[in-house]
C-alpha cells in the first residue's frame, strides 16, 4: 500500500534539531541556522545560513540535515541550501536599536561625502529593478529577486529607493528601526538573508512622506553610501515608478551594472516601460533584461490557463531591443499573500511554482555575463 502520509513543518525542525553544528555546539534550531523553512507536498525546502569563513567546513552538515529530513515518511524531495552573508554587525528585525535613529530628511543640508569614483564601498554590482508605471508588481519582483539570488549563495542587499509608497519592510517581515552608532553611518537590517534599507522603516507605517526633489535626491545618496552595507555580491535597488530624481539620481551617482524592468503584457505598461528604457539609453545604463509580470492567471479550481493582461508582449519587446528576456511571473494569489505576509513567496514556498518563477529568472540574472 503506497504511504500517502504528509510530513509536517515541526517534523523537518524536529529532524533538523537532531543536527549539531561542530563549530558551535549546536543544533541547526538552536542556533538559529535554519531558514525558510517550507513543506509543500512531499517537498522540504530549508536554508542554512553560515558564517561565510566557514562555508567550505559545513557542507557535511547540509548534507547530514538533508539526508535526515529525506528520511522523513512522507519527504520525496529535499532542497537543503547554504547561504554566507558578510560578517559585518547586523541588527536583526527583532533586535533594539543602538545610538539615535538615523536622519535621512535632511535633503542637501547633510550630504554624505563623496568619493573619488562612483563606486559603493563594499558593494560588488548594483542592479536597479525599474518599471515605466506603478502597479506592474515591481517592488514585489524586487523581493522575490532579492530573496531568490540569497538562496542562490549570494550576498545580496535591497533598497527600497520608492521614498513616497516604500513597501519592502512589509514585503520582507521587517518591523525595526535602523541605528546609528555615531548618527552618521547607518545600520541596516536584514530578514530572509536579504539586508536591507527604506524610508519605510524610519518613518510610522501609512504615513505620507512629502518631500520636493532635492530632499530625495539626498535621501537617496545617503542610503546608497551612508548605510553600512558590508560585502555584497549585489545591491538591487527598488526604484520608485517613472523617470524622475531618482532614477536619474542613481545613474549619476552610482556606478550601476545594469538595470531590471519590469512590465505587465498589455500594450499601455509597454508603452511606458519603452519610456523608462529610453531613459537607461540616455543616461548610458546597460539593460540586463525584461521581467514579464501577472503573465498569466490559472484558475486553482479548473485549472484554466487565461491571459487577462495578454500574454508574450514583454518577450516580443526584449526580442525586437535586442535584449535578454528574464522570464514571465503568473498572476496569483499566494504571491501577493505572500507578500502582504512579510515572507515573499521564494521564502515561504520556495517549492511551489509561483516561487520557482523567481528562482529561474534569479538563475538567468545571475547567469549574466555581468553578474559574474
Amino acid at each position: 500500500m503506497t504511504d500517502t502520509r504528509t510530513v509536517t513543518r515541526e517534523e523537518v525542525v524536529a529532524a533538523l534539531a537532531r543536527i549539531v553544528d561542530p563549530g558551535t555546539g549546536k543544533d541547526l534550531i538552536a542556533a538559529d541556522m535554519a531558514k525558510a523553512i517550507s513543506v509543500s507536498g512531499d517537498s522540504v525546502s530549508f536554508v542554512i545560513e553560515v558564517d561565510p569563513a566557514r562555508g567550505a567546513e559545513m557542507e557535511p552538515v547540509r548534507a547530514a540535515a538533508a539526508a535526515a529530513v529525506e528520511a522523513l515518511p512522507g519527504v520525496a524531495r529535499v532542497s537543503a541550501i547554504l547561504t554566507a552573508h558578510s560578517a559585518e554587525p547586523q541588527p536583526s528585525r527583532t533586535s533594539t536599536p543602538k545610538g539615535p535613529p538615523p536622519d535621512l530628511g535632511t535633503g542637501g543640508r547633510r550630504k554624505p561625502a563623496q568619493p573619488a569614483d562612483k563606486r559603493i564601498p563594499g558593494v560588488d554590482r548594483i542592479v536597479p529593478i525599474a518599471s515605466g508605471k506603478g502597479g506592474v508588481g515591481k517592488s514585489t519582483v524586487s523581493a522575490n529577486l532579492a530573496v531568490a539570488l540569497a538562496a542562490q549563495g549570494k550576498r545580496v542587499g535591497l533598497l527600497d529607493a520608492d521614498v513616497y509608497g516604500p513597501s519592502q519592510p512589509r514585503m520582507l517581515g521587517i518591523s525595526g528601526r535602523p541605528s546609528s552608532p555615531d548618527g552618521t553611518t547607518i545600520l541596516p537590517l536584514r530578514n530572509h538573508g536579504v539586508t536591507a534599507i527604506s524610508i519605510g522603516m524610519m518613518v510610522p507605517e501609512g504615513e505620507a512622506v512629502i518631500w520636493r526633489g532635492p530632499m530625495l535626491m539626498g535621501a537617496l545618496e545617503q542610503m546608497l553610501r551612508q548605510v553600512q552595507w558590508g560585502g555584497l555580491d549585489v545591491l538591487l535597488v527598488d526604484l520608485p515608478p517613472g523617470t524622475g530624481d531618482v532614477q536619474l539620481t542613481l545613474s549619476q551617482k552610482a556606478e550601476v551594472t545594469g538595470a531590471v524592468v519590469v512590465s505587465t503584457p498589455q500594450d499601455i505598461a509597454l508603452l511606458d516601460a519603452r519610456k523608462a528604457l529610453d531613459m537607461f539609453r540616455k543616461t548610458e545604463t546597460p539593460v540586463m533584461g525584461l521581467i514579464e509580470n501577472m503573465s498569466t492567471y490559472v484558475c486553482p479550481s479548473c485549472g484554466h490557463e487565461a491571459h487577462i493582461f495578454g500574454h508574450g508582449g514583454a518577450a516580443r519587446e526584449a526580442e525586437k531591443l535586442g535584449i535578454p528576456f528574464l522570464g514571465a511571473v503568473p498572476l496569483d494569489l499566494d504571491i501577493r499573500l505572500a507578500g502582504d505576509g512579510g515572507a515573499p513567496i521564494v521564502a515561504a514556498k520556495p517549492a511551489s511554482p509561483q516561487a520557482r518563477a523567481f528562482l529561474d529568472i534569479a538563475e538567468r540574472l545571475a547567469g549574466l555575463d555581468a553578474m559574474r
